[in-house]
């Protein structure tokens, strides 16, 4: 018949079918089920029994989860391509909706059938088995590749609040600043108009030093609130000019009443405001770059630990200090911590020795257990997380205080794909990989858990030769 021609050669162009015998080709032609969908039709729906192997013999489809939002992963099969269950697959229901593209052209082949398939056509089973295989390690990168991604989103998103905090206090200290500096000349200038002696220049520079050392800072809002209003009283009371814009810029820079009372003995009521205005201003000034310093200092350590952390410009595997990648671990992770009123409790043991590990991957190793460890108390909690040797081997133990795991999810919790974690909020594969990493070091890794407690052991040889990759 012209159709079963037609199929046949159609059927010919799918690559592990091209070099089968002529009637194992007729074989299969005989019994599939030829569909055909236009573009942004459905081929088949999520949640429906998956029950069927398709050859795609014209056109394309579009296979996504379309439960979990427009921006989940798609995967396209096209004319050539093999998709849907293969024989010896466990799946049993779709996990996305397949839409053409275009105008599709497909052979279904039921499950009910697969059996006899194979028994008819053997060269198929070897196939389909390498076909399935494939299949498994490019589902397997795509999940991981997206798990780093997520791993990567996460970290950017606390870094960039990490960043953003201190690099904002520079910003607002440095237009402070400007404005200090302003009143800072205009006073210079006013006492240069005064016959200020210099003796009194003397003064003025040690009330500016003690000031500084008295400043208002190591005192409450209301002990600042009450100092404002009595040097306010004060100032007024000698008719200083503007002395109630000046009251709190004394009080910030934590002058008191009796330092006032031996100045205004030795100042004319003409210079003694610009002479106030110069105190309080460098005092203030002093402030702002001290903050204005702080801040950078804070840049600069966040700079290096994501440097750190990154083993940026260093050799890919090395001999690396467990506590420095801990560390830089939990400074770039700081943000989510807080967030999650997670204490952090350190027991390190200092004298540990250094393992020769990928320091890079061994940092996501940390990453993942303490970003889960942070999950796991969103009302707050402690982390506590403990270093010490056992024989030759050094362990890492990063306990929470969450609700704890059952005994069921513990047998599984390594599990790829496997994940507790609401739809879209985990792939299922963090702690997948943290397995890999630690066996890929030689290592071990166990868990505990109990209601209140749950306890990740890593276990990590001290002499070693990693697996290459």
């Amino acid at each position: 018949m012209p159709q079963t021609v037609t199929l046949v050669d159609a059927l010919r162009k799918i690559e592990i079918l091209h070099d089968l015998e002529d009637q194992q080709i007729r074989w299969i032609a005989e019994h599939v089920e030829e569909r055909h969908a236009e573009a942004g039709e459905a081929m088949l729906h999520e949640g429906e029994p998956a029950d069927a192997l398709f050859f795609v013999l014209e056109g394309e489809f579009r296979f996504q989860n379309e439960s979990a939002g427009p921006d989940s992963p798609a995967f396209f099969a096209e004319a050539g391509d093999v998709t849907g269950k293969l024989p010896f697959s466990r799946m049993t229901k779709w996990g996305g909706t397949a839409r053409a593209t275009n105008a599709v052209w497909a052979a279904r082949v039921p499950e009910t059938i697969f059996d006899e398939m194979l028994r008819a056509i053997p060269p198929l089973n070897q196939r389909l088995v390498s076909l399935m295989a494939d299949r498994i390690r490019e589902t397997t990168r795509s999940q991981q590749q997206n798990e780093k991604l997520s791993a990567l989103g996460k970290l950017s998103a606390g870094l960039a609040h990490e960043i953003n905090n201190p690099a904002a206090a520079a910003k607002r200290a440095v237009g402070v600043l400007r404005e200090v500096f302003d009143r800072l000349r205009e006073a210079n200038v006013a006492i240069d108009q005064q016959e200020v002696t210099g003796e009194q220049r003397k003064l003025i520079t040690a009330v500016e030093d003690n000031a500084g050392q008295r400043s208002a800072a190591a005192m409450s809002r209301l002990e600042v609130s009450d100092l404002e209003q009595e040097l306010g009283d004060w100032l007024e009371d000698r008719k200083i000019a503007n002395a109630w814009d000046l009251a709190p810029l004394i009080a910030e820079a934590g002058v008191r009443p009796e330092q006032l009372k031996g100045m205004a003995e030795r100042f004319s009521a003409e210079s003694l405001g610009p002479v106030l205005t110069r105190i309080s201003s460098t005092v203030a000034a002093n402030q702002l770059l001290s903050e204005l310093q702080h801040s950078l200092d804070r840049i600069t350590d966040l700079v290096c630990a994501i440097k750190d952390y990154s083993y940026m410009d260093q050799a890919a595997m090395q001999e690396a200090d467990l506590h420095d990648g801990i560390e830089s671990t939990l400074t770039i992770m700081a943000y989510k911590l807080r967030k999650n009123n997670v204490e952090v409790v350190r027991d390190f043991d200092r004298s540990l020795p250094k393992v020769c590990a990928y320091g890079r991957e061994l940092n996501q190793v940390w990453t993942n257990l303490i970003d889960n460890a942070a999950d796991a108390m969103p009302q707050g909690g402690t982390l506590r997380i403990r270093t010490r040797q056992a024989g030759g081997d050094v362990l890492v133990e990063i306990a929470d205080t969450g609700s704890g795991m059952s005994p069921d999810v513990q047998q599984r919790i390594f599990d790829p794909f496997f994940t507790t974690k609401p739809v879209g909020e985990g792939t299922g594969l963090g702690l997948d990989a943290v397995m890999r990493i630690v066996r890929k070091h030689h290592g071990d890794v166990r868990v505990q858990s109990k209601r209140g407690e749950t306890i990740f052991t890593v276990r990590l040889p001290t002499v070693m030769t990693p697996d290459k990759d």
